[in-house]
């Protein structure tokens, strides 16, 4: 069986050392790890299945060899190295935004549209976090009985804006708790968006800010969630809306999500069963002993957790249900690694179509 050289792009970052935990727990026939991050963290040492491997320095050389890079270390990243990464013959696995909407690049939820990676012309994108928990759990639903309406509000966890949003955070619990200080006077400086003008806290809070905001008042995040699903499903008819909500749970989204059916006289049983037999889902919904998924229970666990299923009182048509999942396992890290599965299970990870994303300079 062919090996692997697999790259992980930002390995020293909070999904990079994730993707490489995933990796030690794959399928994947892998002869090697290549670590790349930035200059300030080259030199340093990870561990992989036992061995410690050296994180190196990124450059546009560093993809020689490499069969398969998964990226994760920002748009601007991204944007420079992935084509550097094609040009030598990687095929990319792109954990970033910079290439989700691009017509030429697949997005993939693994579970939901693995056909999709048979079109990839060296470059795959992985969907946003919360987007990808929704796929899961509403693809097994659309093929059933079909889907014409998504609505969204979703209760992200603080991890999904990264390491230092997580210290704020807890800097902003001790001072309330332990200090006496209001809630109100906590000197935030990076929440809900480091870039954006005002900062708020989010210790005892709940900030309906993810990203900056774009066209018609919706957040970037909010207009990820819909364009990506209707990309990932292939449907542009779909009407897809969503509310992005940041709480104070360190890790673990939480989705709550009203959908929509085609089929007339579907009942919530029928959804139940549906769920219960798909893949990368666990069912947990029993209100008679309170059993529903909960971000806490979901922390460390690759599957997407699904309950309080139920009718609307008023669309016939219409359900209502609660999706959870670990925002940096299958919202990101196991994610990019599942692509890499699919890859070499359908024998196209050191394949790369004829034409690229990219001109030739």
């Amino acid at each position: 069986m062919s090996e692997y050289v697999i790259a992980v792009v930002g390995a020293t970052g909070a999904v990079g050392t994730k993707m490489l935990k995933m990796l030690e727990e794959s399928i994947l026939p892998i002869s090697r790890v290549k670590l790349l991050a930035s200059k300030r963290s080259a030199g340093k040492e990870l561990t992989f299945k036992g061995e410690k491997v050296a994180v190196e320095e990124l450059t546009a050389d560093s993809f020689l060899g490499v069969d398969m890079a998964l990226f994760s270390a920002g748009g601007g990243i991204s944007e420079r190295f992935v084509p550097e990464a094609v040009k030598h013959g990687t095929v990319v696995v792109d954990n970033t935004s910079y290439f989700r909407m691009d017509p030429n690049v697949p997005l993939v939820v693994p579970e939901v549209n693995e056909v999709a990676l048979m079109n990839h012309k060296g470059v795959v994108a992985c969907p946003n976090c919360s987007t990808i928990q929704m796929m899961v759990a509403l693809e097994p639903i659309r093929k059933a009985f079909g889907l014409t309406r998504i609505l969204v509000s979703t209760y992200q966890a603080i991890s999904g804006a990264g390491a230092r949003a997580i210290a704020e955070a807890k800097r902003e619990f001790m001072e309330i708790l332990n200090e006496g200080v209001s809630p109100k006077e906590v000197v935030a400086e990076i929440l809900p968006v480091t870039s954006d003008k005002r900062h708020f806290p989010i210790a005892f809070n709940a900030l309906p800010q993810i990203d900056v905001f774009a066209k018609e008042d919706y957040t970037y995040e909010e207009w990820k969630m819909i364009n990506e699903t209707k990309k990932i499903m292939e449907d542009d008819s779909l009407k897809v809306s969503a509310t992005c909500v940041r709480i104070p749970v360190l890790s673990g989204h939480s989705e709550a999500i009203y959908f929509e059916v085609e089929k007339s006289g579907v009942t919530p049983q029928e959804i139940r069963y549906c769920l219960k037999k798909a893949s990368g889902v666990i069912l947990e919904d029993d209100p008679k002993t309170q059993t529903y998924p909960q971000a806490v229970n979901s922390v460390g666990r690759k599957e997407t957790f699904v309950g309080r299923i139920r009718k609307d009182l008023d669309e016939e048509k219409g359900f209502h249900c609660w999706v959870v999942s670990d925002n940096l396992l299958k919202g990101a890290a196991l994610n990019s690694v599942q692509i890499a599965e699919s890859l070499h299970r359908l024998g196209i990870g050191k394949e790369r179509k004829k034409s690229n994303c990219f001109k030739e300079s």
